[in-house]
């Protein structure tokens, strides 16, 4: 699914609107539509319903669910923000249409402003997407004291004050929503941590936008929904054996981790492998011939570290590196020796990560388009060096998927994965209760296991941080988000499989 540029949104109103042969106050009337029926779904009539309207279209959208309310028996109040004689056409026409009875107030100075009650439901309908300049002046007054009212705000498309799909400046007032409801695609700002306080909870409400502009317009940002990820899914045939599955090696644990080789491990097992060998320290041999028996295991010569490559490296599908191997020089030897000598796909976390980050000539070893990196923040700074902010943030990841022809899985709350290719994946599974040691080398796991069956390194990328998110989701609903861990993850990762399979 596409993630529209705000340009591109305005552009998607005006083919909907010729090839429909409708004018855009039936488009307004659609978005209405649809926002009321989501606010009705979640907001009570015995709550009091105020609706903040500035000049634009965002303001004339908030004019036509205020009429809609009110005719579904909801308590409304309109306050208009401004001089409204210089408000838009579609603006001006649903401030006709709004009933008598819809109490209405224009706030003209601060001393115009109501007073707010803890059960008070706030529209924002002040600026939406049609944003190009930081918010001052009484606009600035309205936004600062709505926040402060410590109400449920509700943003009609986007946060007022909020840029679309650009660094918003520091100096301008910004609403923090706790909901926001975006017309038919989410917005790229919806994705970014540093945007976490404003957006608050977001949902898209279809409203007929033209398909066929979607489909054609271009964009290097998507995200993955359910029926993306069901399309990609490969049926297992009849007379599979384990053999079609793949031989996946994993490069994993040191003395004192071996736990996240054990965690990798049970996660690629889980996601489908046909065989699985583990390369660890010779101190987790016990341990993971104990803890993963369905995985083969090797022990490295070396008691504590990994300090060498497996023989006959030639008959494995995919190799995964990094969960628990620590930075001994030994280690880096022998990750030295994988990036010159292998011709397998390489999974690569953690540390290993960090070794690579470490040293230019290293990443200028990584072999093209065979490369899956999986980061958390810290370790995608080394990687690519300090940005400025999160949209920073992700042209760095584009220029260094691009630079050295690499996938990167650069993980948070909307895990993205970057091609080599210059598109940006988001992800729209997992929640905060993942946050804890452990699951990403659950995702490598996942990863190492997708490659070796098939799947393309974009495929198992986009799968496998969905599926991973789904399995977190699934163990959030049982135990909690306070009390999971990695290990419950891997336990829900065949019913993940299933939710998505039937099968």
């Amino acid at each position: 699914m596409k993630i529209l540029s705000a340009n591109q949104t305005r552009e998607a109103d005006a083919a909907t609107l010729q090839y429909e042969e409708i004018d855009s106050l039936e488009l307004m009337e659609r978005a209405a539509r649809a926002f009321a029926g989501w606010f009705e779904n979640k907001f009570t009539p015995q709550q009091q319903v105020f609706i903040f309207c500035g000049p634009g279209n965002n303001g004339g959208d908030g004019l036509a669910v205020a009429r809609l309310l009110s005719q579904r028996a909801y308590s409304v109040k309109v306050f208009i923000v401004g001089d409204s004689t210089d408000s838009s056409q579609d603006h001006k026409v649903n401030l006709q249409r709004l009933p008598e009875s819809v109490q209405r107030q224009t706030i003209l100075s601060s001393a115009d402003l109501p007073q707010l009650y803890a059960n008070t439901c706030v529209i924002d309908a002040l600026f939406g997407t049609g944003l190009n300049r930081p918010v001052s002046g009484l606009f600035a007054e309205v936004i600062h004291y709505l926040n402060k009212a410590a109400v449920c705000i509700t943003s009609i498309d986007m946060p007022s004050g909020l840029y679309t799909d650009s660094q918003t400046p520091d100096d301008g007032a910004i609403v923090e929503a706790s909901y926001t409801i975006s017309f038919e695609v989410p917005k790229l700002a919806f994705f970014l941590p540093q945007h976490e306080k404003y957006v608050g909870e977001w949902h898209t409400v279809p409203i007929g936008l033209s398909p066929a502009f979607i489909s054609e317009a271009k964009t290097s940002y998507f995200f993955t929904s359910t029926s993306d990820i069901i399309k990609l899914i490969k049926p297992r045939p009849k007379f599979s054996h384990k053999g079609v599955f793949g031989h996946a090696l994993l490069l994993c644990g040191g003395f004192g981790k071996i736990g996240a080789a054990v965690l990798a491990a049970r996660a690629c097992l889980r996601s489908g492998v046909g065989l699985l060998t583990v390369h660890a320290p010779l101190a987790g041999y016990t341990i993971l011939q104990t803890a993963v028996p369905e995985a083969m295991t090797l022990a490295d010569t070396h008691r504590k570290h990994i300090s060498e490559l497996p023989a006959e490296m030639e008959k494995y599908t995919v190799v995964g590196v990094g969960p628990g191997i620590g930075k001994d020089k030994l280690t880096k030897t022998a990750l030295v020796q994988l990036l010159a000598t292998s011709e397998l796909p390489l999974v690569i976390d953690a540390d290993a990560i960090n070794i690579i980050a470490s040293s230019d000539r290293l990443k200028a070893q990584l072999p093209k388009n065979r490369v899956i990196f999986t980061p958390h923040p810290k370790e995608f700074e080394r990687l690519v060096g300090k940005t400025r902010n999160d949209y920073d943030r992700l042209e760095h990841l584009k220029e260094f998927c691009q630079e050295y022809s690499c996938y990167v899985c650069l993980k948070g709350a909307h895990t993205v994965l970057g091609t080599p290719e210059g598109n940006l994946f988001f992800n729209t599974t997992g929640n905060a209760g993942m946050a804890t040691g452990g699951t990403g080398d659950v995702l490598t796991g996942i990863v190492t296991a997708l490659v070796a069956q098939g799947y393309t390194l974009e495929e198992a990328c986009i799968l496998g941080v969905f599926v991973h998110g789904l399995a977190g989701d699934l163990a959030a609903q049982q135990i909690g988000e306070i009390g999971l861990i990695a290990s419950d993850i891997i336990d829900f990762l065949p019913q993940a499989f299933r939710t998505l399979t039937g099968n």
